[in-house]
This record gives C-alpha cells, structure tokens and sequence, in this order.
C-alpha cells in the first residue's frame, strides 16, 4: 500500500455504504466544528484527527475506512495519511461532507 492521499466520491460511499460491507465511516472535523455541527454521516463516529496514528491502531485491517471533514482537504487528507502509514486502508471523502450534503447524501441529525 503507497502512502498516496486517495480519496473516494460521494457517489462511491453512498454506494458502498448501500452495501452489506459498508466501510467504517470517521467524522475527522476539528473538535470546535464538531461541536457546532448539527449533522454527521450514518453510523460516522467523531476522532480528533491529530491523533490519527493512536486511533487508527484499534481499527480493523480487514474494513476500509472513510474520514472525512467539512470540505475533504488538509483536516481528512491528513488523517488519510496517517491511517494508511499506520497499515489502515483508508480514504478521505472528496468534497467532505458539505459536498455529501450538496449532493443529497443522507445524514443523521446529531442530539443537542
């Protein structure tokens, strides 16, 4: 596995995640946007995305993974990084998850 930053579309999760091997979905905003937001992806939980490396060594190696941020840039491109030097199969969401919203992938709404 290279240590390229690759990415998945939106139509490619809502896909996968329609699939009965759905990837792990992780929701990688920084903690302040996080707290302010009002949706997150099915099944997404949130990790701080500067600990990466720590987190990403509990996930399994036989799921591919999905971070991803608000817009899909350096926030996911760097916990994609991570991930991946730490052996995890992983990708980041390109648009994040704005561009998921835009093209009217479902979200659940978080309790506030």
């Amino acid at each position: 596995m290279g240590f390229e930053n690759p990415h998945i579309t939106t139509s490619e999760l809502m896909e996968k995640m329609a699939a009965s091997d759905s990837p792990a979905v992780v929701d990688v905003r920084r903690a302040p946007i996080f707290a302010d937001a009002k949706v997150m992806l099915p099944g997404a939980v949130w990790k701080d995305f500067r600990q990466a490396d720590s987190w990403g060594a509990k996930l399994p190696r036989n799921r591919e993974v999905v971070v991803y941020c608000v817009h899909g840039h350096e926030v996911s491109q760097t916990a994609t990084l991570l991930l991946r030097m730490a052996g995890v199969s992983a990708r980041y969401l390109e648009g994040g998850i704005e561009g998921f919203i835009a093209a009217g992938g479902a979200v659940t709404e978080l309790p506030r």
